[in-house]
C-alpha cells in the first residue's frame, strides 16, 4: 500500500510530475525492444487473415487497451478488419476461436486479466501483454511481453495509463514502419504539466455532488479514465458517457450540484462532434451545471466561453504527434491533473483509494 500523505504533494503529484521524461525513455527503449517487433507481427499476421485483434484490461489497464485499440486500427489505416477493446471479463466469457489477445495490466497481478489470458491460451489463441516487467503472474502466462519497467508508486494510476498507450504507440509505429518522435512526445507532455488551467477547472467544480464526463470516440477512452480518476483519487462519485448519449435522458438527474466536463479533441466527421459537444454544453448551462471542456487547441474557439463557466484547459498543436495519440496523450496529463487538485480540494489522499479505510479495505479484499 503507498505511503498515506496528509497534504500534497502526493505521491499521484510526483508520478503526474514525471510522466514526461519517463514517456521520452520509454519511446527510445521500446524502439530497440524486440518483443515489440514480435508482437506487431502477431498483429500483422491476425489482421492479414481476418482475424479478432483483442486488447483487454481492467480499471485503467482496460482504458487504456481501448486507447491502444484506437492506435492500432490506425495505424492499419482503417484496414483492421477487428481490432477492439473489450473488458476482461467478457473475453473470459467468450474467447476467441482465434487472432489475438493482447493484455494490459500495470502490475501484472490483475485476476480476471490473467483468467482471460490463460483462456485464451488454452484455446491455442496467441497471447501478448503490455506491463511494467516480465516477472509477474501475466507475464507468466503470455507468449510475448512488452515490459514498461518503471512501476507507479501510487494506486490512483497515471504512469500506469500513460506508459501502456507510449507501447501503443510504439506498436502502431512499427505496424507503419515509422518512427515515434521522443522529443514531440516529451514536448506534447511538457506543455501539458502546467497545473494552473486543471487548478482552476478544479476550484470551478469544487462545490460539486457528482460528475459526469463526456467524449465522442478517442475522447470517450480519455472520459472514461477520468472518470475513474475522479472517483478512485477525488473520492468523487463520476461517470463517463459518449457525447450523444448525454442528451438522451441522463440530465433528467442533473442539477446545478451536477458537473459537466466535455473532452473535445477531435471532431470527425468535420463538424458534427462540435456541433453536438456545443448542444451538451448549453444544455448544461441551461440547467445551471458547472461545466468545464478539455479542448484540442484547433476546437476551442468553437466553444463559448459562456459554455464552460467552470474553466477550461485548452491542449497544444500536436502537428509532430499526430492524430489519436495526440489526443490521448495531451489529454492524459489534463485529466489526471484535475483528479489531483479535486483531491486536494476534498482534502483526500488520491494515492490510497481510501483503503486506509477498513471498509473500503475490506470491500475490495
Amino acid at each position: 500500500m503507498p505511503e498515506f500523505r496528509s497534504r500534497p504533494p502526493y505521491l499521484m503529484t510526483e508520478m503526474v510530475a514525471a510522466e514526461p521524461a519517463l514517456a521520452e525513455r520509454l519511446v527510445h527503449r521500446l524502439a530497440a525492444d524486440d518483443a515489440v517487433e514480435r508482437v506487431a507481427m502477431l498483429i500483422r499476421e491476425a489482421d492479414a487473415a481476418s482475424r479478432p485483434i483483442v486488447l483487454t484490461g481492467a480499471g485503467t489497464s482496460e482504458h487504456a487497451a481501448m486507447g491502444i485499440a484506437e492506435l492500432l486500427n490506425e495505424a492499419l489505416d482503417g484496414t483492421g478488419r477487428g481490432v477492439f477493446a473489450m473488458p476482461a471479463l467478457e473475453v473470459l466469457r467468450r474467447v476467441p476461436p482465434a487472432g489475438l489477445l493482447i493484455g494490459v495490466s500495470h502490475e501484472g497481478g490483475t485476476q480476471m486479466t490473467n483468467e482471460a489470458l490463460a483462456a485464451a491460451r488454452d484455446a491455442k489463441v496467441p497471447t501478448a501483454l503490455i506491463t511494467v516487467c516480465d516477472r509477474s503472474p501475466a507475464a507468466e502466462i503470455a507468449d510475448s511481453v512488452i515490459c514498461t519497467d518503471e512501476q507507479d508508486q501510487s494506486w490512483c494510476h497515471t504512469v500506469g495509463y500513460l506508459s501502456p498507450l507510449v507501447a501503443g504507440m510504439a506498436l502502431a509505429a512499427r505496424l507503419k514502419r515509422t518512427p515515434v518522435d521522443a522529443q514531440a512526445v516529451r514536448a506534447l507532455l511538457d506543455v501539458t504539466t502546467d497545473p494552473r488551467s486543471a487548478a482552476s477547472v478544479a476550484a470551478g467544480l469544487a462545490g460539486i455532488d457528482r460528475l459526469v464526463i463526456a467524449g465522442a470516440g478517442v475522447d470517450y477512452v480519455s472520459a472514461r479514465e477520468m472518470a475513474l480518476k475522479v472517483s478512485e483519487g477525488a473520492r468523487l462519485p463520476a461517470s463517463a458517457l459518449e457525447l450523444e448519449t448525454v442528451m438522451h435522458g441522463h440530465l433528467a438527474a442533473a442539477t446545478r450540484w451536477t458537473g459537466m466536463v466535455v473532452v473535445l479533441t477531435t471532431d470527425a466527421p468535420a463538424g458534427t462532434v462540435l456541433a453536438r459537444a456545443q448542444r451538451v454544453l448549453r444544455a448544461a448551462r441551461s440547467l445551471g451545471m458547472p461545466a468545464a471542456a478539455i479542448l484540442g487547441d484547433a476546437l476551442a474557439d468553437g466553444i463559448d466561453r459562456a459554455d464552460t463557466p467552470a474553466g477550461r484547459i485548452v491542449l497544444p498543436h500536436t502537428g509532430r504527434v499526430p492524430g489519436a495519440a495526440g489526443s490521448l496523450l495531451g489529454s492524459a496529463i489534463a485529466l489526471q491533473l484535475v483528479a489531483e487538485r479535486l483531491a486536494r480540494a476534498r482534502s483526500v489522499d488520491p494515492d490510497t483509494l481510501g483503503r486506509e479505510d477498513p471498509a473500503q479495505a475490506g470491500a475490495h479484499s
